[in-house]
């Protein structure tokens, strides 16, 4: 690769890539249930970060078809982890409604990624940590938020 190639979006782009999903990969595997899968632990968090919803809203907000949708949340309300509500102004519909025990199984996902994501960054120079810590707000530009 060129040495200048890097510093062109499309260099940076294909240096950068592997590495966010290798890194992305490990944290993801630092769970602690893995009974429920990555696309469950989302639509339970989404629910936790936006408030209940309908079905197809969560679908919409998950980026999957509705039909999937529903097979996931009926494992999750099989386990206690969501719970369906009347709907306050169509009581033909059902409200989406994440439980006590679905806050605290993603907390204690949390809690795991963040201990071994914590004992990774431990590992590095204090000067390499600021460095991440310089870059958290590009990255976060990067995503979008």
């Amino acid at each position: 690769m060129d040495v200048a190639a890097p510093r062109t979006a499309p260099g940076l782009a294909a240096l950068l890539r592997p590495s966010l999903l290798r890194l992305t990969r490990l944290v993801r595997n630092q769970r602690v249930d893995m009974t429920v899968t990555l696309t469950q632990l989302s639509a339970m968090a989404t629910l936790a970060n936006c408030g209940s919803m309908s079905a197809g809203e969560l679908a919409n907000r998950e980026r999957v078809q509705p039909p999937s949708m529903t097979k996931v949340l009926a494992n999750l309300e099989e386990r206690g982890l969501v719970r369906r509500a009347v709907h306050p102004s169509d009581k033909r519909q059902a409200i989406i409604e994440i439980t006590e025990a679905g806050l605290a199984l993603l907390d204690s996902e949390r809690r795991s990624r963040d201990a071994w994501l914590s004992r990774r960054l431990a590992e590095l120079t204090p000067e390499e940590r600021a460095l991440l810590y310089d870059v958290v707000p590009v990255l976060d530009k990067l995503a979008g938020q």
